[in-house]
């Protein structure tokens, strides 16, 4: 996507404004090289006007461009969801379950339904990438402590990791948060085989966690106050992203997370988000729940 189609908001107002604009949109979105059966691989179709799906010449099965994504059975037209696309695409400050029911005219229940959905396809799309190089990495603590209870790396607030890749010019590239459990090596770990490519450089703090990580080199004699710059700008701009628009509490923390990486990683073409996010949900897993 890296020649993303780069969409006004002129543009949309006009492209995207009936239903079968945005379903011919979505099918050139999830079949860029034309329709391929999901169950036998077969090019051959026709499409049913009445039931506004693809069926299969040789197996017969019938395919909508919304089944097996986010959208899978949704009852919402599809103009809803791409407009929900735009607005969770182009803010940067990102867009609450109340901000979206009001500008859309749904009820509060179907902005949520549509956000989770999106985050959950920001997620699957990310997860295609991963960090190498040069690697900052620390923890980060979200939640009001407890009165009388640790602070720190001991505390019982909710953790998440976070990882930011630079180039040769100490410029930030690609960001990774993700919620974990402790500050153990074998928490650590898994964020690393998970997000990380191997023989990257992991430059850290010096945290006794750190020296035993697998698959890196770990670098923690860098350190002195103001090293790992761009952990502490992403922990912070995360905050402010978290505080601003949800006003700090989660409760599960992770989509957001998500949402803000997801944005962060593609901000230096803003003009082809909406192009992104749509082929991210137009290729995205169903939710099971």
């Amino acid at each position: 996507m890296s020649k993303a189609a780069q969409i006004t908001f002129k543009d949309f107002r006009t492209r995207f404004a009936t239903e079968d604009a945005c379903r011919e949109y979505l099918f050139q979105d999830r079949f860029p090289e034309g329709f391929v059966c999901p169950k036998c691989g077969s090019r051959e179709y026709y499409y049913l006007k009445t039931r506004r799906s693809c069926q299969c010449r040789h197996c017969r099965r019938q395919t909508s461009v919304t089944a097996g994504t986010v959208m899978h059975r949704t009852h919402l037209p599809l103009t809803v969801w791409f407009w929900a696309i735009y607005l969770c695409a182009t803010d940067k400050r990102g867009i609450s379950a109340k901000g979206l029911a009001r500008q859309l005219e749904v009820s509060y229940e179907s902005a949520w339904y549509l956000l989770v959905r999106i985050r959950s396809a920001m997620h699957d799309r990310d997860q295609n990438y991963l960090l190498e190089g040069i690697v900052e990495m620390d923890e980060a603590y979200l939640g009001a402590p407890k009165r009388g209870k640790k602070r720190g790396r001991g505390t019982e607030r909710k953790k998440m990791a976070v990882a930011v890749s630079k180039d040769e010019k100490e410029r930030p590239l690609f960001m990774r948060l993700q919620m974990i459990p402790d500050v153990t090596t074998g928490t650590l770990q898994t964020v690393i085989n998970g997000h990380v490519k191997q023989d990257s450089t992991i430059e850290c703090d010096g945290y006794k966690s750190y020296p035993g990580l697998e698959g890196v080199k770990v670098n923690p004699s860098k350190y002195q106050v103001g090293d790992l710059k761009w952990v502490h700008v992403a922990i912070g701009n995360f905050k402010a992203f978290l505080l601003g628009t949800y006003h700090g509490s989660c409760g599960d923390y992770q989509p957001y997370l998500d949402e803000f990486c997801f944005r962060y990683n593609r901000r230096f073409r803003p003009a082809q988000l909406f192009a992104r996010l749509s082929r991210a949900v137009a290729t995205s897993c169903a939710l099971l729940n």
